[in-house]
């Protein structure tokens, strides 16, 4: 990533996230107005945004890291890789451009801008998929980064593309998304009642991925280690 300054990074994150909502609510907003067929609906909602963060990471990427979500950016702070005042920009920035999404979706369809959603989205078996698909998507970026690092964009893609079939919660995985989510009472909608549950689940599949990719990708320090007791 090339040294841009602050403000251009805050605009990148703003700007993403922006996209990347206005893609989820208004893929949803048109996919559930062309069929009534809810897994029609659902894969018409999927490959845009798995498309989009493709697109999104590659040209922003190099910016700001592309980060767009709250949990990932918890990630990098807790790894010293960004300081805690540029991880609040980088977090305030992600939900400004998330509900900005939101209001940019709304227009383009001509709905209310401001529309609390009614879909229930509750329980533990959803808090526990939140959990399984945060943990998984910062897994896929560590992994990403340490061994393949230019095919990020599509691995990100392919895998929120898959975690919306194979979650019971469709995969937010996003705490910023999940409160602009919040929004828009349409088919990508979610309580706002419902939110502290889902953004819980989403830190602590963080946070537990963090934890255990770290040791997971590490085999120099156990190497290290040994080599120290021999000498010893």
């Amino acid at each position: 990533m090339q040294n841009f300054d602050l403000t251009r990074r805050l605009a990148a994150e703003a700007l993403g996230t922006m996209f990347l909502v206005a893609t989820v609510v208004g893929s949803g907003i048109m996919a559930e107005s062309l069929t009534k067929d809810v897994a029609l609906a659902l894969l018409g909602n999927t490959l845009p945004t798995g498309a989009i963060l493709m697109v999104l990471i590659t040209i922003l990427g190099p910016i700001s890291g592309a980060h767009f979500n709250p949990a990932v950016t918890m990630i990098f702070a807790l790894k010293r890789e960004l300081a805690p005042g540029e991880a609040l920009g980088y977090v305030l920035a992600q939900i400004a451009g998330g509900i900005a999404g939101t209001l940019v979706a709304h227009a383009m369809f001509a709905l209310p801008l401001w529309e609390a959603s009614l879909k229930v989205r509750s329980g533990g078996p959803q808090w526990l998929a939140e959990g399984i698909a945060a943990f998984g998507l910062i897994a896929t970026i560590l992994a990403g980064l340490k061994f393949n690092r230019p095919a990020i964009p599509w691995l990100v893609g392919l895998y929120i593309t898959a975690a919306y079939w194979f979650t019971s919660s469709t995969s937010f995985a996003n705490p910023a998304v999940a409160i602009a989510r919040s929004l828009t009472n349409t088919f990508a909608g979610i309580r706002p009642v419902d939110l502290p549950g889902f953004i819980a689940a989403e830190l602590v599949g963080a946070a537990a991925a963090l934890w255990l990719m770290d040791w997971l990708l590490s085999p120099e320090r156990r190497e290290a280690s040994a080599t120290k007791e021999v000498r010893t």
